[in-house]
């Protein structure tokens, strides 16, 4: 399978600033072909490529004053290889984190999901939070996690991840957040899925059923969004303006609901 991403963003920087951008295709899904451009009021500006846990590529950016824009492409072949869990990742996507709170939510978990495991498991966590939200743009603050996301039964891409990997945690499976090009959203931008480790594999687990979950590709992995959000300023004031993402399958799948997939 062939897939072609691209991300162009503009920033409005308004003082000095650091930022932490994370746009580029993990290392792992072993791209063929790649461009970055970043410019500053139109002149280039150096980005410093720094390498996360599970191949997330973090491009460091400090800007002056002016409109800062970002134009990335990228194109991959084929599907990343497997690779199994190390029991410091086991134990890392076990424990509560900031928007995914499992702690509070182990009641929930084990009246919902009690006597679930395995991939049944998976499915169960997926259809009762993709049941229980309403998909609704523009509805939940950046700093929502999963318990404010269960109580206000409205959100977005990650807000459905941060439920869901929040009760898989609660459930005794490690799960994480990734965040994705995906073929076949609409409307399109960034996504955001959950990861669950089940049988020796991470499995892609996304209650928003908006997209094909074979044709996702891997951007940035991590315990919740603070891990994997496309743009952090790090330091100074700068705004997002505007973004625009597209990615394209030359062969868009079926996605059997049912069946473990796993991100590649």
């Amino acid at each position: 399978m062939r897939r072609d991403v691209t991300a162009r963003l503009s920033i409005d920087v308004t003082c000095p600033s650091e930022l932490a951008m994370s746009f580029a295709v993990a290392a792992r899904q072993g791209a063929v072909a790649e461009t970055l451009e970043v410019r500053l009021d139109g002149a280039p500006l150096e980005a410093t490529e720094i390498r996360d846990a599970h191949g997330t590529r973090l491009h460091a950016i400090s800007a002056e004053v002016g409109i800062l824009t970002v134009e990335y492409t990228a194109i991959i072949e084929g599907r990343e290889p497997p690779v199994r869990s190390r029991e410091r990742d086991r134990l890392r996507y076990l424990r509560p984190s900031r928007y995914c709170e499992s702690d509070e939510l182990a009641a929930t978990a084990h009246a919902e999901f009690g006597g679930l495991t395995g991939y049944s498991l998976l499915e169960g966590v997926s259809s009762w939070v993709g049941t229980r939200l309403d998909y609704v743009p523009g509805s939940s603050l950046p700093t929502d996690g999963a318990v404010r996301t269960l109580l206000a039964r409205q959100g977005v891409c990650r807000d459905y991840a941060h439920l869901c990997v929040a009760l898989l945690r609660a459930s005794g499976v490690p799960a994480r957040l990734v965040s994705v090009y995906a073929p076949g959203l609409d409307p399109m931008d960034f996504h955001a899925v959950c990861e669950a480790y089940v049988d020796g594999r991470w499995c892609v687990v996304d209650a928003t059923t908006l997209a094909p979950r074979t044709s996702l590709v891997r951007i940035a992995t991590g315990r919740d969004a603070a891990d994997t959000a496309f743009m952090t300023v790090v330091s100074g004031h700068a705004e997002l303006e505007d973004v625009m993402v597209s990615a394209v399958a030359d062969v868009l799948p079926h996605d059997d609901l049912t069946a473990a997939i796993h991100l590649g």
